[in-house]
Order: C-alpha cells, then sequence, then structure tokens
C-alpha cells in the first residue's frame, strides 16, 4: 500500500485563464476585504517656554485698553499655531511661530478654561484652522466649534 499517488493518476492543474473563470462566480466573503483607513489628529498645548508677548507682559488680564483686534480672514495655518493659553470666558489665544497672537472665540457655551493643557483637532485636507468649520477637542473631551478668529495688535498712541 503506497502512501501516495502514483504518478500516472495525478490530475493537471487547470490552466490560469480556466481557474480565473472558476473563481469568477465566487463573490468574496468579508474576510477576503481589506479596508485601510487614516486618521491624523494635530495636538496644540500650552507651553511654559514660549514667552508672553511683550504687549501683555504686566497687563491685568480684562483691562487690556491698548491692544485692538484686527481681522486676519476666516482661516490660519494650523502648522503656524506654537501655543496655546486660555483667556477669558470663551476666548484661547493662539501665539503663532510669526510671533502674532490670533483670539480665536469659541461657541457661547464653550469655556476657554476647559482648554488649559491644549486641544487636538482633525487634519483637514488644506492644512488650514478655519471658522465655522473646524471643531476643537479639549483634552477634557469638551468640543467646541471656532466662531471667530483676530489678530490681536497694540494701539499706535
Amino acid at each position: 500500500m503506497a502512501l501516495w499517488p502514483a504518478p500516472d493518476s495525478i490530475t493537471p492543474l487547470p490552466d490560469a485563464p480556466i481557474m480565473a473563470g472558476l473563481l469568477a462566480g465566487i463573490a468574496p466573503e468579508d474576510a477576503w476585504q481589506v479596508r485601510i483607513e487614516q486618521r491624523m489628529t494635530i495636538r496644540i498645548t500650552p507651553r511654559a517656554s514660549v514667552p508672553m508677548p511683550q504687549m501683555f507682559v504686566g497687563m491685568p488680564e480684562e483691562g487690556r485698553g491698548d491692544i485692538t483686534e484686527r481681522k486676519i480672514g476666516k482661516c490660519l495655518p494650523v502648522a503656524g499655531i506654537l501655543s496655546v493659553r486660555p483667556d477669558r470666558a470663551n476666548r484661547l489665544l493662539l501665539l503663532m511661530r510669526d510671533s502674532k497672537v490670533v483670539s480665536a472665540e469659541l461657541d457661547r457655551s464653550c469655556r476657554a478654561r476647559d482648554f488649559y493643557s491644549g486641544f487636538l483637532i482633525k487634519r483637514s485636507e488644506d492644512g488650514r484652522l478655519c471658522v465655522d468649520r473646524d471643531t476643537l477637542l479639549s483634552r477634557g473631551g469638551m468640543s467646541c466649534r471656532l466662531t471667530r478668529i483676530r489678530q490681536l495688535v497694540e494701539e499706535d498712541r
């Protein structure tokens, strides 16, 4: 009794075109499918090593009389944000890499102090943070929409 069949009794495999035709009628199962997804989250944190701009040093929080807001559009580059600090009520101060200070206003229901340890945002295709489009997620779980951005500048005396 032989363990292996004799060479004459082995049937050859069908040709590749015939095999492809046989497999064409079989519907793929879920296990055959692979889905690759990529999600990127950007983290903006407060940094102790980043000095507060000179115009804010020694001024009380509410009494910033010689600082005005200027329109800067509805978006700003995420890569340009160096650090974040909560300001008053529902406003964050974004310190930019080019030494500008940007005021980012959140929904009325949001509190800036919830963002004391920074925030997370989803990466957008254009790499920008935009008003009425992007949502900031605090490290504590609070989710707030960005409603307005303005650049803070010192008034000329």
